[in-house]
């Protein structure tokens, strides 16, 4: 499939550093894009929202190299990495009722539609590592786990892509 010597040795080993530092740039990138359309805007608190995800991101990294050593799973990484995501969540969770509550202006449809999916697929790509780790039916091996991790990440940034475009070029 990929010719790259160490890549493969380190999916054999179930640790794929890659996916993990791409994850924390786009997926970094994606909430703060995300976070501006339900009213952030504050430059620090977008950094701090960036900053938090990408930590996020790297705590899944740090769970497959502490895991790869170990004979029973090590949770402590992924509860870790799930408080520094779940914070930004909150904080779009707190603007996002701020904006539906101000009575002012409703946040066009595709708003909607970018939260409450993006919210989801977030999650799924959390679920993905707990079937991965629990070794739950095909998870069993972490190649397909991995697989799973790549038609994720392409549809969620197929789907995000058009939902920006959609909507910003959809008639008020």
């Amino acid at each position: 499939f990929v010719k790259n010597k160490s890549y493969n040795q380190n999916l054999a080993k179930g640790f794929n550093p890659y996916r993990w530092y791409e994850y924390a740039f786009s997926s970094s990138i994606m909430i703060v894009l995300i976070s501006t359309f339900v009213g952030v805007w504050d430059f620090w608190s977008l950094v701090m929202i960036f900053t938090l995800n990408a930590m996020m991101i790297m705590f899944g990294y740090y769970m497959e190299v502490v895991n790869q050593k170990t004979e029973k799973t090590s949770w402590s990484a992924f509860i870790v990495g799930c408080i520094s995501g779940g914070i930004p969540w909150l904080v779009l969770f707190a603007y996002f009722a701020a904006a539906l509550s101000s009575g002012e202006t409703n946040p066009p449809t595709f708003v909607y539609l970018i939260f409450f999916i993006y919210f989801a697929v977030f999650n799924v790509f959390a679920l993905n590592m707990v079937l991965q780790y629990k070794g739950v039916g095909r998870w069993k091996d972490y190649l397909y786990g991995e697989r799973i991790y790549i038609v994720l990440s392409f549809a969620a940034k197929t789907t995000l892509a058009w939902l920006v475009f959609i909507g910003i070029f959809a008639p008020f």
